[in-house]
C-alpha cells in the first residue's frame, strides 16, 4: 500500500474533493474552487516529480477531480483509480498533454483539461530571449566576467552575430511560433521563412505590412517565404526556432542529417518539447561546429540532459521556464482549477480565447476553459 503523502487543506468541509499534485502560483485558483464548495488538498511533498503510487495515495477512496503536472504519467492506472473514487475530471497544468493517455481517460469517462491560450506571449518571449542570448553569446560573456577573466576590451572578444537583416526560420507557425516570428521581425528587422502544414495567413499579412512600413520610411523591407519543406527552413535560416507539437511525426525532427544541412553559424532554439531534438546528435554537432549555437528550454529525457550537453559553451540551457512569468503561471493555475468543475459547468466554446477567465476583477464564465476530449465524452458546449 502506498505511503500517505503530505497535504495542505483548504475549505476542509467542502462537498467536493479536489486534489492538486503540486502547489501552484497565486491563490485565486484556490478561491475559485472553494467558492464552488470544493475541499482543496494540495500536495506538499518535496519530491519534484510524483510517482504513480504517490498520486494513487492522494486520490484515495473519494476524489472528484485532480489537477496534475506534465511530468506525471497519467494512464490506465490513475484514470481507473480516479474513476473508482468518483472522479470525473483531470486537468493538466500545461497546454501540452503528451503525458496523458486520453484513450484511457475516455475509457473511464474522465474529462481531460489543459491550459491553452495563456502561454503564447510568454513562451515566445523566452524563445526570443534565447535567440538573442545565443546570437550575442551573452551567457558565455557573463561567465567570463564572473570568473574575473576580463582585463580590457579586445577586438575579437565574444564576437557574435548581428540579427538585423538575417533570416529567422520558424518550424510550426501556430500561435506561439507566429508570436515569436513577429517579435524577431519587428524587433530585429529579420526576414522570415517558415514551415507549417497550414498557411499562416495572419503572420504573412503582418510581415507584408511591416515591410511596407519600413520601405515607406526609407529602410530595407522585410520579406516572408512559406517553405515547401522543413529542410528548406533549415538550410536558409540563420536563427531557427522549433514550435511543433510532439507526436510520432515530430520525434527527433532535428537529427544528425538535418543538423548537417544547417548553416555552420546557425542558431537553433527549442521551447516546444524535448524529444523533437535528437540530443545525442546535437551534442556531437555542437562539438564539431563551435560557432553553431543552441538555446534549449526542454530536454529529451527531462529533467536530465544527454551526456556532454552541459559542457558545451555554445549551448544555453534553462530549466523548462518558457511559461514562467507570474501572469502566465497564475493564469494556468486558474484555467486548470476551473477545468475540474466539469460536474457543474459546460465546456467553453473557444479554448484559445481564455481572456474572460483571467480577469481578476470579474467572475469567470460559468464554463470549463478547455477539455480536450469533450466530444468523446459528449459534454455540453457553453453558449456564453
Amino acid at each position: 500500500m502506498a505511503k500517505p503523502v503530505s497535504i495542505e487543506v483548504w475549505n476542509p468541509s467542502g462537498k467536493y474533493r479536489v486534489i492538486s499534485t503540486k502547489a501552484m502560483p497565486g491563490t485565486r485558483w484556490i478561491r475559485l474552487l472553494t467558492d464552488q464548495d470544493c475541499r482543496v488538498e494540495i500536495c506538499t511533498s518535496k519530491k519534484t516529480i510524483l510517482s504513480v503510487e504517490d498520486i494513487l495515495a492522494l486520490i484515495g477512496e473519494k476524489c472528484d477531480g485532480v489537477i496534475g503536472q506534465l511530468t506525471e504519467d497519467w494512464g490506465e492506472a490513475l484514470f481507473s483509480a480516479l474513476s473508482r473514487a468518483g472522479g470525473k475530471a483531470f486537468s493538466n497544468m500545461a497546454v501540452g498533454y503528451n503525458n496523458v493517455d486520453v484513450n484511457a481517460a475516455n475509457k473511464y469517462g474522465v474529462a481531460v483539461g489543459n491550459t491553452p491560450g495563456v502561454l503564447t506571449e510568454t513562451t515566445a518571449e523566452l524563445a526570443a530571449s534565447l535567440s538573442v542570448a545565443a546570437s550575442r553569446r551573452i551567457v558565455e560573456a557573463d561567465e567570463f566576467m564572473r570568473a574575473g577573466l576580463y582585463d580590457g576590451w579586445l577586438p575579437h572578444l565574444f564576437v557574435g552575430n548581428l540579427l538585423k537583416g538575417q533570416t529567422v526560420g520558424v518550424i510550426g507557425a501556430g500561435r506561439i511560433g507566429s508570436a515569436y516570428a513577429r517579435m524577431m521581425i519587428e524587433g530585429f528587422k529579420m526576414n522570415l521563412i517558415y514551415y507549417d502544414l497550414y498557411q499562416a495567413t495572419r503572420l504573412e499579412k503582418f510581415v507584408t505590412a511591416y515591410g511596407e512600413f519600413l520601405k515607406a520610411n526609407g529602410e530595407q523591407p522585410v520579406t516572408w517565404k512559406r517553405a515547401g519543406s522543413m529542410e528548406e527552413v533549415l538550410r536558409e535560416g540563420d536563427v531557427i526556432s522549433l514550435h511543433p507539437i510532439l507526436d510520432k511525426t515530430t520525434y527527433h525532427l532535428i537529427n544528425k542529417e538535418r543538423l548537417s544541412i544547417m548553416k555552420k553559424e546557425a542558431i537553433l532554439v527549442n521551447c516546444s518539447r524535448g524529444p523533437v531534438v535528437d540530443e545525442v546528435a546535437l551534442v556531437e554537432h555542437l562539438k564539431e561546429n563551435p560557432m553553431f549555437r543552441v538555446g534549449l528550454d526542454v530536454f529529451e529525457d527531462e529533467p536530465y540532459m544527454k551526456p556532454g550537453l552541459a559542457d558545451m559553451k555554445n549551448a544555453i540551457v534553462v530549466p523548462h521556464i518558457a511559461s514562467a512569468s507570474k501572469w502566465t503561471r497564475e493564469g494556468m493555475a486558474t484555467l486548470a482549477a476551473l477545468n475540474v468543475l466539469i460536474k457543474g459547468y459546460p465546456v467553453w466554446s473557444n479554448p484559445n480565447n481564455v481572456e474572460p477567465f483571467l480577469n481578476e476583477n470579474s467572475p469567470p464564465p460559468a464554463a470549463c476553459p478547455s477539455i480536450v476530449n469533450a466530444k468523446n465524452l459528449g459534454l455540453t458546449a457553453s453558449k456564453l
